[in-house]
């Protein structure tokens, strides 16, 4: 099961070749991980994902650390009022990591673009000890829910 995710762009996301810019890209995917991952006590919000279980307010227990990135770029993502759709979905639960994947399409309908896909390793720390703690038995649950195979990258040559 993926979440979707809608991502607006902002006109300052473009480069000058008139596409999103690579590390605007970046930034888009955080917004998508950031409103998917972390419990927030605002009401309302737009994605309702029950992957949503790490506190995001300063002295949580536990911070996220970004232990790897991999983007593919398969075709320039033009400007549109439309928002972008954002899958996003685990492709591996470690011990004390979890692979976040994501494909980027264009607005939802019936013949959406793909425009990227990309991949995160993220580690769970526990912020006192700056160690790496383990995934707790309700994250393992709910996160399986949204288990599914890894991003398929494009083969190197």
């Amino acid at each position: 099961m993926r979440v979707h995710v809608p991502i607006h762009l902002r006109w300052g996301d473009l480069d000058a070749y008139n596409h999103v810019n690579n590390v605007e890209l970046m930034r888009l995917l955080e917004e998508a991980r950031v409103r998917v991952f972390w419990r927030s006590e605002e009401e309302g919000g737009d994605v309702d994902s029950g992957m949503a279980l790490i506190e995001a307010e300063a002295g949580s227990d536990t911070i996220t650390l970004i232990a790897r990135h991999e983007v593919e770029y398969v075709r320039p993502i033009p400007y549109q009022r439309q928002p972008l759709d954002v899958q996003v979905w685990i492709g591996k639960l470690g011990r004390a990591s979890l692979e976040v994947n994501y494909e980027v399409f264009g607005p939802a309908g019936n013949d959406q673009p793909l425009y990227a896909r990309a991949s995160s390793a993220i580690v769970l720390v526990n912020a006192v000890t700056s160690k790496p703690r383990r995934i707790t038995d309700e994250e393992r649950v709910a996160w399986t829910r949204y288990l599914e195979e890894p991003v398929a990258f494009t083969k190197r040559g």
